[in-house]
């Protein structure tokens, strides 16, 4: 065969990829992303990371999540090797930890949510493996850095490095580096998210596109190399979300409005706050709570609904749903369930649906967000009536259930997810059932038998 090149008329503005993020007029919107946008993301962090064939990656994220671009492209731009992470090994931190030591991973990327369960993990191990890592990258949502503090004690700061990444998919994967430091856990207050990458502009701005003051909260804004043309089909929204760049003398320059709210601190570096809109991140995922709303909303016996992210006991965010049904209307919350797993992703599943005859206004007229009721403050309403454990291997597990969903009933026929569980919960579960028993059960059990009856027959036999 020929050793020349290949012949081929693509070129670097062509698209390389669409990813679909969420939208709250309950249609997602597609990320257009040339491979330029790509290619020059690593030749921008070249300096501070150095990336060559000797680095082992691990592609952990979801290839619908752009933090899985950072992990493929990285592994393979620069000769590296990369090892897939099979769905339920990313879910079980004691199975992932095994596979970095057995793989001798060097590069890891991790939302804080997940890398809190693998540091979790680490901490109850009575011999932890050495690990060959040399950087652990942080994206996808906020991070509180003091939660790192048992990590670092271990680990100290300079193997691994420790590096805090802020992030859009419109302006390609990451926008600003920080190098983590042992004083950084010293220091209380919001994620840092360091300085814009080098061909990037980053401005905090107020409501008419003017620079707020130091200190002053605004939304963050990015120009530069990184911005991508837009959303498929939705010019409409593109030029609302890109507009063209105040502080630039280049032709058609643009500025990407990213909803976030930050905040520039007097060093240089910028603070992240939040949202300015409805958007929440939950576990890494970027969701529009109107769209979980407006899917909800076409149900023929839904009259209004509210979708808020609230913090559980563990600090974990999650998704609960408050509705009001049309007169006469008798869904139940387990039927809205149902609704919407068919109707959405399942990391857009409300874990909780609370029905209401009606939502507390404020003075002005406006729901009451303060006075909606906490989810969970007893069994959710299910399509299965009410069954006490009858074995002493069910009264443990439901034990461990009540603990972790803080519930203070829980019936051997519930469904773990109906209840309120996710992923990251299922792993605490599966280790306390694994402590409490001492078998070895795959994270994927639970999955499998997902209620109290059927995860205490998978217990006994494992127990025989």
């Amino acid at each position: 065969q020929s050793k020349e090149n290949v012949a081929s008329a693509v070129s670097s503005e062509n698209l390389a990829y669409v990813i679909y993020t969420s939208g709250s007029s309950g249609q997602p919107k597609g990320t257009l992303i040339a491979h330029a946008n790509v290619v020059r993301l690593f030749a921008a962090t070249r300096e501070w990371f150095a990336f060559d064939e000797r680095d082992v990656w691990t592609l952990f994220h979801s290839y619908a999540f752009d933090f899985s671009v950072w992990e493929m492209w990285g592994a393979l731009l620069h000769g590296g090797r990369l090892v897939l992470v099979p769905l339920w090994v990313s879910r079980a931190a004691e199975q992932f930890y095994e596979l970095l030591w057995r793989q001798e991973v060097t590069v890891l990327n991790q939302t804080p949510s997940a890398f809190y369960q693998l540091q979790q993990h680490e901490e109850a191990l009575a011999e932890r493996a050495e690990l060959a890592l040399r950087l652990v990258i942080f994206g996808g949502e906020a991070l509180d850095v003091r939660r790192l503090r048992p990590w670092v004690e271990r680990h100290g700061e300079q193997r691994p490095q420790l590096v805090n990444m802020y992030g859009i998919t419109e302006t390609t994967v990451h926008v600003t580096y920080r190098r983590l430091q042992a004083a950084d856990l010293q220091e209380a207050g919001g994620s840092l998210i360091g300085g814009a990458l080098p061909d990037l502009g980053l401005y905090i701005l107020g409501p008419q596109q003017q620079l707020v003051p130091l200190g002053t909260a605004g939304e963050v804004c990015i120009s530069g190399a990184g911005l991508s043309r837009g959303y498929l089909n939705r010019a409409g929204l593109t030029g609302s979300k890109f507009i063209p760049d105040p502080f630039s003398k280049q032709p058609g320059a643009r500025l990407y409005r990213s909803g976030d709210l930050g905040r520039r601190l007097a060093g240089g570096e910028v603070e992240y706050l939040g949202r300015l809109d409805q958007q929440v991140k939950v576990r890494g995922f970027r969701i529009e709570l109107g769209e979980i709303e407006a899917v909800l909303q076409e149900h023929v016996e839904v009259r209004e609904v509210l979708v808020l992210l609230r913090e559980d006991g563990a600090g974990e965010g999650r998704l609960v749903c408050y509705v009001v049904l049309q007169p006469g209307g008798a869904i139940s919350s387990s039927e809205l369930y149902g609704y919407a797993s068919n109707k959405l992703p399942a990391y857009m599943v409300p874990s909780a649906f609370i029905m209401l005859e009606s939502f507390p206004l404020t003075a002005n007229g406006k729901v009451d967000r303060g006075a909606l009721p906490a989810a969970h403050q007893e069994r959710p309403e299910l399509k299965e009536s009410y069954a006490g454990a009858e074995t002493l291997v069910e009264e443990i597990l439901v034990g461990i259930w009540s603990e972790i969903l803080q519930l203070p009933k829980v019936g051997v026929r519930d469904d773990f997810f109906e209840l309120g569980g996710h992923s990251l919960l299922a792993t605490q579960v599966i280790s306390r059932v694994r402590q409490a028993f001492t078998i070895e059960l795959p994270l994927r059990t639970l999955f499998e038998a997902p209620t109290i009856r059927a995860l205490a027959q998978q217990v006994e036999t494992a127990l025989r």
